[in-house]
C-alpha cells in the first residue's frame, strides 16, 4: 500500500513521517529529491538559472535558496514559472522511487512525503492521502519560530499554499498535530493498527 503526506507549511509533517518510519514505513520524500534537483551540474538547476538569472546562484556555483525563495513568495507568477521548471523532474523521480519500493517491499507501507501534493494535483498518484493539520494561527507561531520570519514573511509562506482548512477536507485521513506529541503518536498508532500493518 502507499499513501500520500501532505499537510501546510509547519503543521509537523516530518514528526508524522519519522513516527511512521519508525514503525517500518518506506519513506520517499519529496523535499530530498526538490534538493538534489538544485545541486550544481543537475539540468534544473540550469533552467532555474536561465530564467531567474545568476542573483539566485552563491559565489560557489549553489542554489542561494533565500534569494529564490524571496522572488516567489511574494510573485505567484514567478511561483508558477519555479514550479514549471521543477515539477515535472520531481514527480518522476517520485514515481520511480515509489514503484521501486512497491516493487522491492510489497508488504511494506510506502508513504512519500510531498508538501504541495494537493497544489500539484498529485492524489491520484496514491491508495489514500493523509494530511498532517495544525490550524493557521499555530502554523504562523512556528513557522515564525522554526524560520525565524516576521510575521508578514511567514503569512506570505502560508497564503502561498492551499488553504490548510481546504486540504483537511481532501484528505482521506487527518492526524491533528496541533496538541502534544503523545496525541500526534497515539493517532498514528491508530491509524497502524487500521491498516494492519501492526
Amino acid at each position: 500500500m502507499n499513501i500520500g503526506l501532505t499537510g501546510g507549511i509547519a503543521t509537523g509533517k516530518s514528526t508524522v513521517s519519522a513516527l511512521l518510519v519508525n514503525k517500518g514505513a518506506l519513506l520517499v520524500d519529496a523535499d530530498v529529491i526538490a534538493r538534489e534537483v538544485m545541486l550544481p551540474g543537475h539540468p534544473v538547476l540550469s533552467a532555474v538559472t536561465d530564467h531567474f538569472g545568476q542573483a539566485v546562484l552563491l559565489a560557489d556555483g549553489t542554489l542561494d535558496r533565500k534569494k529564490l525563495g524571496e522572488i516567489v513568495f511574494h510573485d505567484p507568477t514567478q511561483r508558477q514559472a519555479l514550479n514549471d521548471i521543477t515539477h515535472p523532474a520531481i514527480r518522476r523521480e517520485i514515481r520511480m522511487q515509489m514503484e521501486s519500493l512497491e516493487r522491492e517491499y510489497p508488504d511494506k507501507l510506502v508513504v512519500v512525503d510531498i508538501p504541495l501534493l494537493f497544489e500539484s494535483g498529485l492524489e491520484a498518484m496514491f491508495e489514500r492521502v493523509m494530511m498532517v493539520y495544525a490550524p493557521k494561527a499555530t502554523q504562523l507561531e512556528r513557522l515564525m519560530k522554526r524560520n525565524r520570519l516576521s510575521r508578514d514573511e511567514a503569512s506570505a509562506r502560508i497564503r502561498s499554499q492551499m488553504d490548510i482548512e481546504e486540504k483537511k477536507q481532501r484528505a482521506d485521513i487527518v492526524i491533528d498535530n496541533s496538541g502534544d506529541a503523545e496525541q500526534t503518536k497515539r493517532q498514528v498508532d491508530e491509524f497502524w493498527l487500521q491498516s494492519g500493518y501492526a
